[in-house]
């Protein structure tokens, strides 16, 4: 008969009954109890703090990854952790923790059993919201993609916080023990946020600023060491029969958080596609427009809303011949175009408010940036400037409504010149448009 010989021992070749049956324990798991609503419920947690903020991230890998890292380590990971605890305290509540005594598999075995459908539903639901919010951004990015590592390294905190949680839940019999871990990883994981040293980044809920970075190649093993070995040495030093094995992972926490702590803000380096410089086709009349990679997409709306200071300028003498993001210092025949920035003063690649973009890009052309200890020694002409500045900014900018009021009669008579006399006095203007010496600025 095969089976079992004498000794005990699985005679060779034959597969142990508990095998099986801990696939089964572990299917069964999957379908029942609280661990497919934690997934649930992760996906919702996630999703809907995303949402209500779209507008935030949705057009930037970079913002979109910084804001799904901190809604799951923030928000998921304490929800994870209290699944996994309330699932830990079942036997407790069911007073059947004696009768698992009794069970011919390893307490480590039991523990991985019960407690893995909890993490892999969080981890669903954490794919489930990554899906959604990087189908929702992909429509409206430029360059770059998103980031492997960060996904790989949330992951790796669902599951790992997921398996401290159930050891807490099997250790603490109080009822209340779900939520009050929740509330304290809450702010152990963002307190960190508020500390100066480069230590903060041990914590994994230190927010990562992804826009124009990307994380070292070595990054993901690095943070996944720290946090599964956490995890791991919790696990082992609980359930294990030679808890002395907690002492490994132990030690490959501690050597992954000796690299952490030091390296910082250096764990990330400049993408080199966010800071590539990508122009508009040159057109006849219109001057070329320039920005960073991951902008370029809104050019079409940038190209729209300075169409009408293009046509006030066009055939003015020094005037711009191109316009670029202040990132990559315009030179002396370019101007700066007005900062884009994601959330708000553009939405899925369209400017929110035209005319105020409009008018903070004349603003950049008409700037001086002269010293204040220069209006202190010329006050009367320095006044002088400045009116005509603001003039020439709002009518520029297509307004009416100028910052001082004193400048409005000065709008009405540049309006009120001659198309080739406005031409010829705005070409003096612009020549001398970063001069700090009034007698050169032409009066108005």
């Amino acid at each position: 008969m095969p089976g079992k010989t004498s000794s005990g021992k699985t005679s060779p070749g034959k597969t142990s009954p508990q095998k099986p049956r801990a696939r089964t324990a572990l299917r069964t798991e999957l379908r029942r109890g609280i661990a497919p609503w934690t997934g649930l419920a992760v996906a919702l947690t996630l999703l809907v703090p995303l949402w209500s903020k779209a507008a935030q991230w949705q057009g930037s890998w970079g913002e979109t990854q910084t804001q799904l890292h901190a809604a799951a380590a923030l928000l998921g990971g304490p929800l994870v952790a209290a699944a996994a605890c309330w699932q830990g305290g079942r036997e407790h509540r069911r007073r059947t923790a004696e009768l698992l005594l009794s069970v011919p598999r390893s307490r480590l075995a039991q523990v991985t059993t019960a407690a893995t459908p909890i993490v892999l539903w969080a981890a669903a639901g954490y794919l489930l919201a990554l899906a959604v919010v990087f189908a929702a951004t992909a429509p409206y990015t430029g360059a770059g993609g998103p980031s492997f590592s960060v996904v790989v390294t949330d992951l790796g905190l669902l599951l790992s916080i997921g398996f401290v949680g159930f050891v807490v839940g099997r250790l603490v019999r109080w009822r209340l023990t779900a939520p009050v871990l929740a509330a304290v990883l809450y702010v152990l994981l963002g307190a960190p946020g508020y500390v100066e040293s480069d230590a903060r980044f041990l914590s994994p809920g230190e927010q990562y600023a992804l826009k124009g970075q990307v994380p070292v190649w070595w990054f993901a093993p690095v943070l996944l060491a720290w946090t599964g070995g956490i995890a791991a040495t919790v696990l082992l030093a609980y359930a294990a029969r030679r808890r002395l094995l907690a002492v490994v992972p132990l030690a490959l926490a501690v050597a992954a958080g000796a690299v952490i702590a030091p390296t910082g803000e250096s764990l990330f380096r400049d993408d080199p596609t966010a800071t590539r410089r990508v122009c508009s086709a040159p057109a006849s009349g219109t001057p070329q427009l320039c920005v960073k990679a991951p902008d370029a997409p809104v050019l079409p709306s940038v190209s729209a809303a300075l169409a009408g200071m293009f046509s006030r300028l066009e055939g003015v003498p020094n005037a711009p011949v191109g316009y670029v993001d202040s990132w990559f210092d315009p030179k002396d025949d370019e101007a700066a175009l007005a900062h884009v920035m994601r959330g708000w003063s553009v939405t899925r690649n369209k400017l929110t408010d035209p005319r105020s973009y409009a008018s903070e890009t004349a603003l950049g052309l008409v700037n001086r940036d002269c010293p204040s200890g220069l209006a202190r020694s010329d006050r009367k002409g320095m006044k002088r400037v400045a009116l005509t500045d603001d003039a020439v900014r709002t009518w520029l900018a297509g307004g009416d409504s100028t910052w001082d009021p004193e400048a409005r009669p000065l709008v009405t008579r540049l309006k009120a010149m001659p198309d080739a006399d406005r031409k010829a006095w705005l070409g003096r203007y612009l020549a001398t448009r970063k001069s700090c010496t009034p007698a050169e600025v032409p009066a108005l």
